[in-house]
């Protein structure tokens, strides 16, 4: 797992990034992410995706083993999203910022990379119901994980080419 550290921060503070996450449509780490990396080139913000992607999906698993399969199916999206937004960031500098052009992206993805991408991105997108629905099992999220890593390691291995 990637090194974690804890930000203190004033709640109000945390409030209002939690605001404009949800108006966005992104879960609190990913707004926070997207402010930290708006700044660096295409090439070194798909690799930070990339990398938080892994550690979502680590943050998965544990969320998973502690019981919690909502928080464990919401970290899944995650990671499957920051894979969609690393792979546009390495092939065209592109920036998504919406949830419509993740899924637009994602339908690129099936052309350039195979249909094996769309079970992934329908996985992601089960888990990503499953957070705000709660209708999800533990063997649901353990199989949307396993589809949602070879996403990650794709596309990891894409932008090592």
């Amino acid at each position: 797992m990637t090194d974690v550290a804890a930000v203190r921060l004033p709640r109000s503070v945390v409030e209002r990034l939690e605001r404009e996450a949800r108006r966005l449509g992104l879960s609190f780490e990913e707004y926070v992410l997207e402010l930290v990396l708006r700044d660096l080139d295409p090439t070194e913000r798909a690799r930070e995706y990339v990398e938080a992607a892994h550690d979502l999906l680590d943050q998965a698993r544990e969320e998973l083993g502690r019981g919690d399969v909502r928080q464990a199916a919401e970290k899944a999206w995650g990671a499957a999203a920051l894979a969609v937004k690393a792979y546009a960031e390495w092939k065209e500098g592109r920036r998504l910022t919406s949830h419509g052009e993740l899924w637009e992206y994602s339908r690129k993805m099936m052309d350039e990379l195979g249909e094996w991408v769309y079970d992934s991105w329908m996985a992601a997108t089960g888990m990503h119901v499953c957070f705000y629905e709660g209708w999800c099992t533990k063997r649901h999220v353990e199989e949307a994980l396993r589809r949602i890593q070879k996403l990650v390691e794709e596309v990891e291995e894409k932008l090592k080419s």
